[in-house]
Formats: C-alpha cells, sequence, structure tokens
C-alpha cells in the first residue's frame, strides 16, 4: 500500500478513478471581457464560441454577476474567462514569478512558430524567443490581462519523448531530496539542440 504526502496510508476508495476526456475548459478571470475575446481572436486566431452571464453565481449562490467567454483554442480544447466587475481589481500571486503560471498552444511547425512571433510583434506585444527546450521550441508573451502566453512547436521523436519519459520518475525523486536539477536527460536535450 503507498502512503500520500501526509504519511498515512489512503482510505478505501469506494469507486475507481474517472476516465477523463481531456480537458473541457480552462478558465482564468479578465479585466474585460470584450478585450479579452478581442485580442483571443485578433492574435491567436481563436474563434469566440459562447459568452453565458448571471448575476448570480450557480455552484454557490453568491449574488455576484459575472460574464464568462469561451474561446475555442484548437483539438476540442476550450479557454475560459471570467469578467467580474464587483470583484476588486485583479492581481497575481506575487511570491510567484511572473515566468511560472503559464497557459502553453500546440502549434504545428516552427514555420507557424515563427509567423505567430511576427504577428504578436506587429500587434505592438513583446516576444521572447523562440527559447529551445530539447524537445521543443517555444514563444512568450503576456495578455492584456497580465496572463503569460507560450506558444511551443514540438519536434522530439517519439523514440526521443520515450527516453525522457523513462527518465521522468528518478528525476523526481531526485529533485524530491535534493531540490536542485537532476542531469538524467541532459545529455538527450544537448544532442537534440545539436540537431536541430
Amino acid at each position: 500500500m503507498t502512503e500520500t504526502t501526509t504519511g498515512k496510508a489512503p482510505a478505501a476508495v469506494p469507486n475507481p478513478a474517472p476516465k477523463l476526456g481531456g480537458i473541457h475548459h480552462v478558465a482564468y478571470r479578465c479585466r474585460d471581457a470584450r478585450e479579452t475575446v478581442d485580442f483571443y481572436r485578433d492574435v491567436m486566431g481563436m474563434d469566440f464560441m459562447l459568452a453565458i452571464a448571471e448575476d448570480k453565481v450557480p455552484s454557490t449562490g453568491a449574488p455576484d454577476p459575472y460574464m464568462h467567454v469561451f474561446l475555442d483554442c484548437g483539438g476540442g480544447n476550450v479557454l475560459a474567462f471570467f469578467e467580474l466587475p464587483n470583484a476588486p481589481d485583479m492581481g497575481r500571486d506575487e511570491a510567484t514569478p511572473a515566468w511560472v503560471q503559464h497557459i502553453a498552444f500546440k502549434v504545428e511547425s516552427e514555420e507557424g512558430l515563427l509567423s505567430a512571433k511576427e504577428r504578436a510583434e506587429a500587434r505592438g506585444l513583446t516576444v521572447v524567443g523562440p527559447v529551445h527546450h530539447g524537445v521543443f521550441k517555444s514563444i512568450y508573451f503576456f495578455d492584456p490581462n497580465g496572463h503569460r502566453l507560450e506558444l511551443a512547436w514540438q519536434f522530439g521523436t517519439s523514440g526521443q519523448m520515450a527516453q525522457l519519459k523513462a527518465v521522468a520518475e528518478d528525476m523526481l525523486e531526485e529533485w524530491s531530496r535534493t531540490k536542485k536539477a537532476p542531469r538524467h536527460a541532459a545529455w538527450l536535450h544537448e544532442k537534440i539542440a545539436a540537431e536541430t
């Protein structure tokens, strides 16, 4: 029997874990629903799918009007935002660096990645990258709400991805003990970087 992070054996679970079919949607807060929809349509090419607006929160009953917008980001994935006009101004976790929390989207090719960079820069956005991550390259920029966005082109082969998966548990174990970056996959990242 395995232990949980609390050191205690987990309680018996009456049903198996659910069989997930993917993410239905991921929701973030926005400052202005119109500005956010315009940005994601114009810069990211997303389709505005639907809007839901209520004066009360259905799950809690709290009187808190909101606009909830849903955008199609491809592959059956949906990105959603809430505008909350009666809530305090939105902020961010100041203890977490701005580069940590981000939304990453796939692009199909290096040409697509570079084209997206040009498109974002043409709209006045500051874009970082492309940054080489071994098996994928990324660009980064911020949306009007301060959410960091990443566009990633993954070029790693199935064999390379299998090699990385094979060392993932060992890397996590070493990290858990030392809190220093394990080097288990460094050789593979360096080899791939030299080839691309």
